[in-house]
């Protein structure tokens, strides 16, 4: 379990595995993010096109969890599934949005 997002930061919150995790749009998480999907921009086009996949989506939110150790790439998969992509799209958009407008 991790702390409690702070939405100001452009921070999220997931379940995944009966446990409540902080996303957070780190430069680290995002670079790392960035080098397994490509670029963020393209991410934001496609995501606004309904064009995202159920891999980036995964990726994203698993890149951005904020616990170490992370839980393993295929539960945060079945979270996804398993909440349905219209909520699982939720998070994602928080973190997009902290990446195209930056902090206040």
């Amino acid at each position: 379990m991790s702390r409690i997002a702070n939405r100001l930061r452009g921070e999220a919150n997931f379940e995944c595995a009966d446990s409540k995790f902080c996303l957070r749009p780190s430069f680290e998480n995002l670079v790392n993010a960035e080098e397994e999907i490509g670029s963020l921009f393209a991410l934001v086009e496609r995501a606004s096109q309904g064009g995202m996949t159920v891999s980036e989506i995964t990726a994203i939110l698993w890149h951005c969890i904020d616990h170490h150790p992370r839980p393993a790439r295929e539960i945060v998969g079945q979270a996804v599934l398993q909440m349905g992509l219209v909520e699982a799209i939720k998070p994602v958009r928080t973190i997009l949005a902290q990446v195209l407008q930056g902090r206040a």
